[in-house]
């Protein structure tokens, strides 16, 4: 059996609302964590003498008064006169995106901003405390290519092919999509355009509803079925559960657009030899 993390959740300064980290310590719970919660308005130095005391694992810190660039690096700065520095303290509220780099500058080992979802924080202090117990999963190589929806391949492809001069790969029929794709290589990436077969074809309904354009953006990853499996963990919404059979010889799943803010995301592995 593993080892079973001892996680301290604490709201420094005059922040009176705790609604957020008693959530946090709740889902942490659910991970079969112990969870000690110090309760509202602490000082950095009682945070740090009741880790220390508490012997705990990992420090998260919740503000939502917005006083995290100062609160934050104090409870840091006193955990380091406890010589208690390998304790990691993490932090999450409401944190401006622009305050991120300042806080990991001083210590803060990660922030969390509103929206991320709290299996994401379970999963990533499980990776941070016990690396050996999780499998960590590679982030993506690079775009793979981006995909753009177009009613004719044949009235398309002359753009890309004669005025914007690059390189056409090749042509095939993807059945399980639907679709029709031309690949044009341009770097270490490419441009696919798809054409809908049918009517029943998604690219058709992408282009009765939005018209021709951008439809989603493809990575390449090393891990796919792993990858998955990591996002189910985080209840990240999927489109597919399992890869399928692409375009170019890949495997491929799509991330549903709720999970990236309305963009497609599709997430590609070319087997060796091919992209």
């Amino acid at each position: 059996m593993g080892k079973k993390i001892r996680a301290l959740i604490a709201k420094p300064g005059l922040d009176g609302h705790d609604r957020g980290a008693l959530i946090i310590a709740q889902t942490l719970r659910d991970h079969g964590m112990e969870v000690i919660y110090t309760g509202l308005r602490q000082s950095p130095a009682q945070i740090a003498q009741a880790a220390v005391q508490e012997d705990v694992d990992v420090i998260g810190l919740s503000s939502l008064s917005g006083a995290h660039r100062s609160l934050f690096p104090k409870v840091v700065e006193q955990l380091k006169e406890r010589q208690a520095e390998d304790i990691p303290v993490i932090g999450g509220g409401v944190i401006p995106a622009e305050d991120i780099p300042f806080l990991e500058e001083k210590g803060v080992q990660k922030v969390f901003t509103p929206g991320t979802p709290t299996e994401y924080i379970a999963a990533y202090i499980k990776q941070l405390v016990t690396p050996e117990e999780v499998k960590e999963t590679t982030p993506p190589e690079k775009i793979s290519h981006i995909g753009i929806a177009v009613k004719s391949l044949e009235k398309t492809i002359p753009f890309y092919d004669q005025i914007l001069g690059l390189n056409l790969k090749g042509v095939e029929e993807v059945p399980s999509e639907g679709v029709k794709v031309a690949f044009f290589e341009i770097g270490e990436t490419s441009i696919e355009l798809l054409e809908p077969l049918s009517e029943q074809s998604p690219i058709y309904k992408f282009v009765e509803k939005k018209g021709e354009g951008i439809h989603h953006i493809a990575l390449e990853v090393s891990d796919l079925k792993d990858r998955l499996q990591h996002y189910r963990d985080q209840d990240v919404p999927l489109i597919n559960e399992e890869p399928k059979e692409g375009a170019n010889g890949a495997e491929i799943a799509f991330l549903h657009p709720r999970a990236a803010n309305g963009v497609l995301y599709e997430l590609c592995h070319h087997r060796k030899g091919e992209s």
